[in-house]
């Protein structure tokens, strides 16, 4: 068992005030103002009074520090779901990720085990081991749910690089409840630092987990391993807003900023938070898995 160093952060719920990133800087502090040379972006359409509606209450399954029954909220006509829960990092897609002698990025436990592997590649239920041209020979082959269909289930290449790309990740039975996709764009919001990044929905898992690239965007401690936080980040997904498919991180930015300010941006996901409970206390912990 880890022993387990806590700072205590008591994350009210005040109104958010981030910048949200472009394709120049993923990751911005409140107030910064977006970085030169960004791509315009529609203007923020005059924000509503938030119809927010309850869909379910998700219990992450993540032990008590990282809470349960997890409130999703259908925001408008459904266009938008938002929910705040805390953060495991996911390195999935990452050619570094697993290793025969786990000196990875993440434990190779989190890859599954021999006879149930499931995040890596496998032939008859064989890991694949990447070769010599491959970015990182002798280590496996990671995948994630998010494909290039138009490459080899071979090529780590086909796979979404969780050291490179800001993902979410979703448990696929809640995703399809309220129509999400893989593929789909969403807005991720670290509260307390008031932090915000646009991020793609690449993977199937648990809630409230996001990529390395993510992590390091918002000022999350990226260790794949040890690092995450238990609460104060904040999901908003658009479903039906993607085409299956990866992006790179320009296409992102610019796809998700647009959605985001077409929705009604800042102002409007302030609006959507409007009269919630307080979040829970955020446990800071440095030893988190």
């Amino acid at each position: 068992m880890k022993r387990r160093r806590a700072v205590v952060f008591l994350a009210a719920l005040v109104p958010v005030a981030v910048v949200i990133a472009g394709s120049k800087a993923q990751g911005q502090n409140a107030g910064s103002g977006a970085a030169a040379g960004d791509s315009a972006i529609a203007e923020n359409k005059a924000p509503n009074a938030c119809q927010r509606t309850l869909l379910t209450n998700f219990d992450p399954d993540k032990g008590d520090f990282f809470g349960h029954d997890v409130p999703i909220w259908s925001l408008g006509d459904g266009s938008a779901i938002m929910f705040r829960s805390g953060m495991t990092i996911d390195a999935d897609g990452a050619p570094n990720a697993y290793s025969p002698n786990n000196t990875g990025l993440d434990d190779l436990s989190n890859a599954g085990g021999p006879g149930h592997w499931d995040g890596i590649v496998t032939d008859h239920g064989e890991p694949f081991v990447q070769g010599p041209d491959d970015p990182f020979p002798g280590f496996y082959i990671s995948q994630t749910a998010l494909v290039d269909w138009s490459k080899e289930r071979t090529d780590p290449a086909r796979y979404v690089d969780a050291s490179k790309i800001p993902y979410v990740v979703l448990p696929g039975e809640l995703s399809r409840q309220f129509g999400a996709r893989l593929g789909d764009f969403a807005v991720v919001v670290n509260i307390r630092r008031g932090v915000a990044a646009n991020a793609i929905f690449a993977d199937i898992g648990t809630l409230g987990e996001g990529s390395i690239a993510l992590a390091d965007a918002l000022g999350i401690w990226s260790n794949a391993r040890e690092g995450g936080t238990h609460g104060g980040i904040l999901y908003l997904v658009y479903p039906g807003s993607g085409d299956r498919r990866p992006r790179t991180l320009d296409e992102i930015n610019s796809e998700t900023g647009r959605i985001f300010q077409q929705w009604g941006g800042m102002e409007q996901l302030n609006s959507c938070q409007a009269g919630l409970e307080p979040m829970r206390p955020q446990f800071v912990d440095r030893n988190f898995h």
